[in-house]
């Protein structure tokens, strides 16, 4: 060892023989006694958090529809149209048939005699029934004559209607002359149709 570290050691050797010297052994502290806390309301309690309520789970909602279209209101029907009047009923056939003359003549014809004696059995099955005879002409003569010639042909039928029976105030007459042609022509074909007693039901 070299004097230089020896002197070190005895160096460091004082020094610490100094400090024990110096400081001496270290005394014992005292245990002072604390005295008791005054009594105080107890410390309040703080309660433990409440577990976190779980959250329900998010229902995530469709977007709303769109609202449905108001129906169609119903067609309105149109009110029925209004019936029609009804049509007029057919006459009915006459039961009483026609007298028919020849030319420029209001005497009874022997081929027509059967039809009026038909008429006559009509009419007396038939009590409360009355009759017009229409005396008519054809288109030949004037107008004036023909009026006289079909009053007459009516009269002949009227005559003998009364005679096979019948009342006189269930039969009249009346005369159109050529103003009502039964058939349109200017032939015979036409004339022997016109020259007629017509026989009309106006009463039962």
């Amino acid at each position: 060892m070299t004097t230089r570290c020896r002197v070190r050691v005895l160096c460091s050797i004082g020094v610490l023989m100094a400090s024990i010297a110096l400081f001496g052994c270290p005394k014992r502290p005292e245990v002072i006694q604390a005295a008791p806390a005054p009594a105080g309301p107890p410390a309040a309690t703080i309660p433990a958090p409440p577990p976190p309520t779980p959250e329900p789970p998010r229902v995530v909602e469709a977007p709303p529809s769109p609202p449905a279209p108001a129906p169609a209101p119903a067609p309105v029907a149109p009110p029925p149209a209004p019936a029609p009047p009804p049509a007029p009923a057919a006459p009915e056939p006459s039961p009483l048939k026609d007298i028919f003359f020849d030319y420029d003549r209001s005497a009874i014809r022997d081929d027509q005699k059967a039809t009026l004696n038909d008429n006559v059995s009509w009419l007396k099955g038939n009590s409360a029934a009355k009759v017009l005879v229409e005396g008519h002409c054809d288109e030949r003569g004037t107008a004036e004559y023909n009026l006289a010639l079909g009053e007459r042909r009516a009269k002949a039928v009227k005559d003998y209607l009364i005679a096979a029976g019948i009342a006189a105030d269930r039969v009249s007459t009346i005369s159109y002359g050529m103003e009502r042609p039964f058939v349109l022509g200017h032939d015979e074909s036409a004339w022997k149709w016109n020259r007629r007693g017509h026989v009309v039901l106006t009463g039962r």
